[in-house]
């Protein structure tokens, strides 16, 4: 066989590199979607459509607060966002709708 192995960290064995390849890319092609199903994209808005505590801000934000300019995570489950006061905010697809 002519095919180099690379070793996977997520499930610790050696696989070939062109299957290793493969998951990678399939990997890059995964969709943040909104609680509705909506896809999202970086530079989106979106609204709450829950009330949120904040750790370590010691803050609440409420339902239907708008959220300008996301950003797409490696986690397709994750946006990383801006708001007023709270740097480095990470919110949950599952919690907001596109707007």
């Amino acid at each position: 066989m002519s095919d180099e192995y690379v070793y996977d960290e997520v499930t610790g064995d050696w696989r070939p590199a062109s299957e290793m390849a493969q998951l990678q890319a399939a990997a890059a092609t995964t969709v943040s979607r909104d609680s509705a199903g909506n896809i999202l994209a970086d530079g989106d808005q979106v609204v709450l459509i829950k009330d949120l505590d904040v750790k370590g801000a010691g803050q609440t934000i409420k339902r239907g607060t708008l959220i300008r300019s996301i950003r797409l995570t490696d986690n397709p489950d994750e946006i990383d966002c801006k708001f007023e006061s709270i740097k480095g905010l990470v919110l949950r697809t599952e919690f907001v709708r596109k707007r």
